[in-house]
């Protein structure tokens, strides 16, 4: 898996903040853009995430370049409606046939069989397509395994509800590992803005009931020195 960054809104945390001072100032946005120090951004960001005031997020936008990730995982991201998504067909696109091999996988004494199935479903596709099916029919043979790339443009308030449920425990374990070096980014970006993001468990009692992993204080950890190494 490889996730990169490939765009981001110039000054995130100075444009949150001049967006939050906007709301409840009658100065011109000139003279906003002036006022607005470096002290007043940590001030400002703070206090309006603070009072629910979410909104300000949305100006801020990332986009990211995502390879190697499944087509299993793919389907769960593009559930996420408040994003824009731009994905590698298989209608048009003839590739080397690459898969995701869980680690679970990998591991177990059927892994043989796994990579036999994988081996035979690219043998199938290649051999459909020669036949003259069409690729964009052949490809019903591939398996939820296959690699895809993928770009995803998320504003930063939709980055919050989307760690908040994919670093969660509970999450599969590749969205989750996607998520993870995501949030890394975005810490290294705009750590402000990002501070209390991670799953719910990482701003009070975990929001999972009876499905709650039982190790709150264990994924507050985790989030807390992902976060450490990307400053």
């Amino acid at each position: 898996m490889n996730v990169i960054l490939l765009q981001c809104t110039p000054e995130p945390e100075r444009l949150v903040a001049l967006a939050a001072r906007l709301c409840y100032s009658p100065a011109t946005l000139a003279d906003l853009q002036e006022d607005v120090s470096r002290k007043d951004v940590r001030k400002l960001v703070r206090r309006v995430l603070s009072m629910g005031h979410a909104s300000v997020l949305e100006h801020v936008v990332f986009t990211y370049g995502v390879e190697g990730i499944s087509r299993a995982t793919s389907h769960q991201l593009v559930r996420h409606r408040i994003a824009s998504y731009s994905q590698q067909s298989q209608r048009y696109v003839s590739a080397r046939f690459g898969y995701v091999t869980p680690e679970t996988v990998a591991s177990a004494p059927l892994h043989g069989k796994f990579e036999k199935h994988m081996k035979g479903s690219a043998a199938l596709y290649e051999e459909l397509v020669k036949a003259g099916v069409p690729a964009e029919d052949a490809r019903f043979v591939l398996p939820n395994a296959t690699e895809t790339k993928i770009l995803i443009t998320m504003n930063a308030r939709e980055l919050h509800h989307f760690f908040a449920l994919r670093l969660c425990r509970r999450a599969q374990w590749e969205i989750r590992e996607m998520a993870r070096r995501m949030l890394a980014i975005a810490c290294e970006r705009a750590p402000l803005l990002f501070e209390s993001s991670g799953p719910g468990c990482v701003r009070g009692r975990c929001p999972e009931g009876k499905m709650t992993c039982g190790d709150p204080s264990g994924v507050r950890g985790e989030i807390a020195a992902l976060k450490a190494a990307s400053r």
